[in-house]
């Protein structure tokens, strides 16, 4: 703007000075200010041309520049939707996962319980020397006392000796008799 007004301002100058110097009172120093006038103009012409052409290749990169922008904006905003429709889909899922692992540990635990009680009732645990001659010693005691019970009072003796009879025997006996 400021420029455009000095150019306006230069213009303007020109204009004056001609009209002024028209008239044939023109000397070479008032030539001389007009072509340094023209030259000025020239130099702000191409200034406020080279001005306007910056301006707008800057507006057209800021176009640009903020086209892109919405667009990638747009594209993160989506990445973002997505990544948190995932993230609650892999949280449902690891929490599922989580108590899956936890009701699985339970029964590897329990699993794991049964087996160490199994395994120490079904492997067989050899006896030490101790415990075996202290059973073998029990039972030779116990061998020791029924022998000298046995010896000390005869009481397998059979005293009375009961003859039984079948049913149909005896009524073949009385049939066999009477006849």
């Amino acid at each position: 703007a400021k420029t455009e007004k000095g150019l306006d301002g230069v213009q303007a100058a020109i204009k004056v000075l001609k009209d002024y110097y028209s008239n044939g009172e023109s000397d070479g120093a008032a030539n001389g200010i007009i072509s340094i006038l023209e030259d000025i103009e020239s130099k702000m012409t191409a200034y406020l041309a080279d001005l306007t052409s910056d301006e707008e290749t800057a507006v057209a990169e800021y176009v640009s520049m903020s086209k892109e922008n919405g667009v990638d904006m747009a594209t993160k905003e989506k990445d973002v939707d997505f990544d948190t429709k995932e993230t609650k889909t892999l949280g449902k899922s690891i929490s599922e996962l989580s108590s899956d692992e936890a009701s699985t540990q339970e029964e590897l635990d329990a699993v794991t319980a049964y087996r160490e009680k199994i395994k120490q009732q079904c492997i067989a645990k050899p006896e030490s020397f101790e415990e075996r001659k202290k059973r073998r010693e029990a039972e030779l005691a116990g061998l020791k006392e029924a022998l000298e019970i046995l010896d000390s009072e005869p009481s397998l003796i059979q005293r009375r000796v009961a003859h039984r009879k079948l049913r149909g025997v005896e009524q073949n006996a009385i049939v066999a008799a009477s006849a």
